[in-house]
């Protein structure tokens, strides 16, 4: 079997490191499944992509689609037409998307269109908020995949209620976790660590990009002067994402050390060694509960809802008004102690090989 995997953006990059090196052991071990790496160039700067594939060893595409930039429409627009070209050039018995940005349902689309079937890792998960993008690009995905390997039974039960056939979703965990789990030995300490003179478990990591935080400058002030205002005075790294950059410019807060985006390894060091981690991310609540770490969640809903029922993870909304109850709670030591939810050890992607080996 001949699969394309496609990777547009920084989460698919982490979701796509151990599949590949878990097809690189099965073909070594004599199984005929072999792989054709496909960029879709969805995120187009180097710190948001070539990073990503240096500190995870993930080989040079096959194809880089660059198709970074424009809108929402054109972006995709972009993708489906290049990836119609890239398929019908390079036939394969099975697509593999990863995630929920644009290249995710572009690719999905395109190969369906051409008789190719998909499989969809991290299908299933739903956070019921159809204003995030994202969230339209589960659904459409999910709507026309083939095959579905889930990271927890919650997806399963939304695939199945969606009509899913049971014998086409797979159980496997999370390939993310994979990813983390194997490079926590090669964790980077960031330069800011040192500079800052950083004391473990004693700073607070503040990462914000999602357009209901940080579009509106006087919403985004109002929520960095509540973080800053009840966080006791430690410090707090904010790698600041370019949407939010632009909204932040001529703004400066006592104890706020923003500083650009970070590589894999030195961001998880960062997290790996904080107090807490305050986010709007899906992603970044999967890391800190793995790593025990609590993790407080600026949105109204999540489509990771086992990391705030089993892991160390709050979802406590948008509103400023709630951060200074939930920071008393942390500097108090009330904060619940997670666990680790079921088959997030490691091992996803070789359970997904072994599937695709047997299909």
């Amino acid at each position: 079997m001949k699969i394309s995997i496609v990777a547009g953006a920084r989460p698919n990059f982490m979701k796509i490191a151990p599949i590949i090196d878990a097809i690189v052991k099965s073909k070594n071990a004599g199984n005929n499944l072999s792989y054709r790496l496909v960029h879709t160039g969805q995120h187009f700067d180097e710190k948001m992509s070539q990073s990503f594939f240096d500190e995870l060893n993930i080989p040079k595409p096959d194809v880089n689609l660059e198709c970074g930039g424009g809108s929402q429409a054109e972006q995709t627009a972009s993708i489906m037409q290049k990836f119609e070209i890239e398929l019908m050039r390079n036939p394969v018995d099975l697509t593999l998307v990863v995630g929920d940005v644009n290249s995710t349902m572009a690719c999905a689309i395109i190969s369906q269109k051409l008789k190719t079937k998909v499989a969809h890792v991290e299908g299933g998960i739903r956070s019921g908020d159809w204003q995030m993008p994202e969230e339209i690009n589960r659904l459409v995905t999910d709507s026309i995949s083939n095959y579905f390997f889930t990271t927890s039974e919650t997806a399963n039960n939304n695939l199945l209620q969606s009509g899913a056939k049971k014998e086409n979703i797979f159980f496997v965990g999370n390939t993310m976790i994979d990813t983390l789990l194997k490079n926590i030995p090669r964790l980077i300490k960031p330069e800011i660590f040192d500079t800052v003179g950083l004391v473990n478990g004693n700073y607070i990591v503040l990462t914000l990009h999602r357009p209901t935080n940080v579009d509106d400058k006087e919403r985004l002030f109002d929520l960095i002067e509540a973080i800053v205002s009840n966080s006791k005075n430690i410090p707090i790294i904010f790698p600041v994402h370019p949407r939010t950059q632009k909204n932040l410019r001529n703004y400066s807060f006592p104890n706020l050390y923003m500083v650009e985006p970070m590589n894999y390894l030195s961001f998880n060091f960062l997290v790996k060694h904080s107090k807490a981690v305050i986010t709007d991310s899906g992603g970044i609540t999967e890391e800190t509960t793995v790593l025990g770490i609590p993790c407080i969640t600026l949105r109204e809903t999540t489509e990771r809802p086992e990391t705030c029922e089993i892991g160390t993870n709050e979802l406590v909304g948008t509103d400023p008004k709630a951060i200074e109850p939930v920071l008393d709670k942390l500097f108090k030591g009330e904060w619940k102690r997670g666990k680790i939810p079921p088959l997030w050890d490691g091992k996803a992607a070789e359970r997904i090989v072994e599937i695709l080996n047997r299909l």
